[in-house]
């Protein structure tokens, strides 16, 4: 969210029809949108695609704990792949974490190729617990916060947090309040418990899209690609909310599409700033 002399929303937004094809004919009146039920006047709509959308930054995080040792070298191979095909030269950012029973950036935000891939292959060796919550709420708190754009978490892990300070409530909230997209991507291990209940709930919560996937590299890059196509497919809806209250509190969002046989998908809602909040988040 943008905060100048009034309070802006920004909802990204992906559109399908019955057939799962995305729609890429609609206009600003084509939509409505709903804060707490209460309709709001749409202000800006844009397509986020080709080299006119606005600028993109990914932090991608890698489960390395010891339950997912056996599939990293597959997750290795399909993140780079997928971050050479989502990338814009010049235009998109992205970072690397990985995340165990510490959480390590081993990239920092960089236009560089070389650099993602690199960082990739030669993360520190898996092995503890998971601390998949923590991950999240740094990449949020720490990273993404004063990024403009579009911001986007990809993670990648068997969803089954073992040893985080922080709740998964803390880290869809710290999602929300940033204006942040949740890909999940749940890599299912045959030896250890798996439990993707969590990353479903953090996609669903901030309107990014959660995808089962098995150990291989071709079920991981079909995942990948399907998030390229998601991010390269968005649409772009701002309005002033009609409820100036300064009070912290969690407004929903509803966006309707007046067309009939197709879906939405857009984050659920986000957090008012607080009367001590500043002007700009």
């Amino acid at each position: 969210m943008i905060r100048a002399h009034v309070d802006v929303v920004n909802v990204l937004a992906t559109v399908k029809n019955r057939r799962g094809h995305y729609v890429k004919d609609l206009n600003i009146y084509d939509f409505e949108i709903f804060e707490d039920q209460v309709r709001q006047h749409l202000e800006f709509f844009n397509y986020e695609t080709g080299q006119e959308g606005r600028s993109l930054t990914i932090v991608v995080l890698i489960d390395t704990s010891g339950s997912v040792k056996q599939e990293l070298a597959f997750e290795q191979k399909a993140a780079i792949e997928f971050l050479r095909s989502t990338l814009r030269e010049k235009k998109d950012l992205a970072a690397v974490v990985q995340f165990d029973s510490d959480v390590n950036l081993v990239q920092d935000f960089t236009f560089d190729l070389e650099k993602l891939e690199s960082s990739i292959h030669n993360m520190i060796p898996p092995g503890g617990a998971t601390k998949l919550y923590d991950a999240i709420v740094i990449a949020t708190d720490d990273m993404l916060r004063h990024e403009v754009g579009r911001k986007v978490i990809v993670v990648l892990s068997d969803g089954a947090d073992t040893q985080s300070f922080y709740s998964s409530k803390d880290a869809i909230k710290s999602a929300q309040d940033r204006d942040i997209i949740i890909f999940g991507i749940g890599v299912r291990n045959r030896e250890s418990y798996s439990d993707f209940g969590q990353l479903r709930k953090f996609a669903e919560a901030t309107g990014g899209t959660f995808f089962r996937s098995r150990a291989s590299l071709s079920r991981l890059r079909e995942a990948f690609a399907k998030i390229n196509q998601e991010i390269k497919n968005q649409v772009s809806l701002g309005y002033v909310p009609t409820n100036i209250k300064r009070d912290s509190t969690f407004r929903s969002i509803r966006v309707k599409v007046k067309r009939r046989g197709v879906k939405v998908r857009h984050r659920k809602g986000y957090y008012a700033p607080g009367v001590d909040s500043p002007t700009e988040k």
